[in-house]
């Protein structure tokens, strides 16, 4: 993974928890005390890694740590320069969520190694949505849950998530989502 990935989970922990968390963390997790590069790759190794030093520490489940990263990543990705980018793949979350494969097809253009996950829409109606996940990384769901609900606020909607993992046609993560506007009843 890119470096840009490990600096947001350092900055999830500073911001949250401390520096002194943050050490505590990467030491357990038998990482240099160095910054992270954000155009680097890493093996994905360091970031689980990270996540599961983190979880121990904080006394939560991976799970957490990763739902909670997703949320952060949004904030994290606008402020580092790709807000325009994230403005405009969507005005709206279905449209969004249409547009997540063009997005990261954009991001390559800068990051040649990079290996991003592929999404699919299927089964919309004007208040839900089937979101399909394709990852090589095992694990991630949760931060995609993360992810989704922190669109939910960019777009000011309340969204209902159930997650499923599916063999067919090949294995892969299935998100149902349903939406509603903020403070509808």
């Amino acid at each position: 993974m890119y470096g840009m990935i490990n600096k947001a989970v350092e900055g999830l922990v500073r911001q949250r928890f401390g520096d002194a968390m943050w050490h505590k963390i990467r030491s357990g997790a038998n990482l240099p005390d160095e910054p992270f590069l954000s155009m680097e790759q890493y093996p994905d190794e360091t970031t689980y890694a990270l996540v599961s030093t983190a979880a121990k520490e904080l006394g939560a489940n991976s799970e957490d740590i990763l739902k909670e990263f997703g949320r952060y990543w949004m904030t994290y990705t606008a402020e580092l320069g790709y807000g325009e980018l994230l403005r405009s793949s969507g005005r709206n979350l279905p449209e969004f969520l249409k547009n997540l494969d063009a997005l990261h097809t954009r991001v390559q253009m800068s990051m040649n190694h990079l290996r991003p996950p592929s999404f699919a829409v299927t089964d919309e109606t004007a208040d839900s949505i089937v979101l399909h996940y394709h990852t090589e990384r095992p694990s991630l769901a949760p931060l995609v849950v993360g992810i989704l609900e922190a669109l939910g606020e960019r777009f000011e909607v309340e969204i209902d998530i159930r997650h499923e993992r599916t063999a067919a046609p090949r294995p892969h993560d299935v998100f149902h989502l349903r939406w509603r506007a903020r403070g509808a009843a």
